[in-house]
């Protein structure tokens, strides 16, 4: 069931959007070879914890971590540790989620460390477009549908290919809540877009192929050709006014 959020209750999420804002603009500062992901993952842990809030995936059906650390072709999910050290050239994606007075926010960028490669630095850069795209689309009665072609016409026509198998979601008291926002065309139009309705889009793009493998920890998702993936995401509120994003 999708729930449509009071101006109240989207205030609140504007609050945890901001903190979300600021953990990703300091980590995102942080960023540099010889700095270790579980250093950037203790920094986001601080800055939330200043901010009176609480990690939003720390302890999530047992995510051991506050952020997600994905380097090159880690696709989401990737669990900071002391022996990953951010090289020259790599690039990384940090995803994390701040809860405060009962909702979250959530949010990812993906960023270069040090010098990259110029293919890197467009992927980069086309990945922050098609989630501009996606946004653009997030207006009152358009349909879930328009995000996901949004999202895959910019990244496809730039060379790029989207994952199916993990998607954007609706975000407010829940860390995921209803609807699922596909990154591509699945074939359905999905529910109609309501002012008071708050979702995470967040598209995932490749380098090479859209399909991905989950790793033995069982949370890390990488590209199955091993191919660089890059992944930006904002939580956003459906307006009257057109699309208001919190974070």
């Amino acid at each position: 069931m999708i729930e449509i959020k009071t101006p109240e209750e989207i205030g609140k999420m504007v609050e945890c959007g901001r903190i979300v804002h600021r953990v990703l603009e300091e980590t995102g500062a942080a960023v540099r070879p010889g700095v270790s992901t579980l250093d950037l993952d203790a920094l986001a842990e601080r800055i939330i914890r200043s901010e009176g809030a609480e990690p939003s995936f720390k302890g999530y059906y047992g995510y051991p971590a506050t952020i997600c650390a994905s380097v090159n072709h880690e696709v989401v999910h990737g669990i900071p540790r002391k022996d990953k050290v951010l090289q020259e050239g790599d690039i990384i994606s940090i995803d994390v989620g701040a809860k405060k007075c009962g909702f979250h926010g959530d949010a990812a960028r993906t960023f270069p460390v040090g010098k990259i490669s110029a293919d890197a630095a467009r992927l980069i850069d086309t990945c922050r477009r098609s989630l501009e795209a996606g946004v653009a689309q997030a207006v009152a009665r358009n349909r879930v549908s328009d995000i996901s072609k949004a999202v895959q016409t910019l990244a496809e026509s730039a060379g790029y290919s989207v994952v199916r198998e993990w998607v954007g979601h609706g975000v407010g008291r829940n860390l995921h809540e209803d609807p699922q926002i596909p990154n591509f065309d699945n074939g359905k139009k999905g529910p109609v877009l309501e002012p008071g309705m708050t979702l995470a889009i967040e598209p995932m793009i490749n380098v090479g192929a859209f399909k991905t493998e989950v790793l033995e920890d069982r949370w890390t998702v990488v590209t199955a050709d091993r191919k660089l993936s890059a992944h930006f995401e904002d939580s956003i509120a459906v307006t009257a006014d057109g699309p208001k994003v919190l974070t």
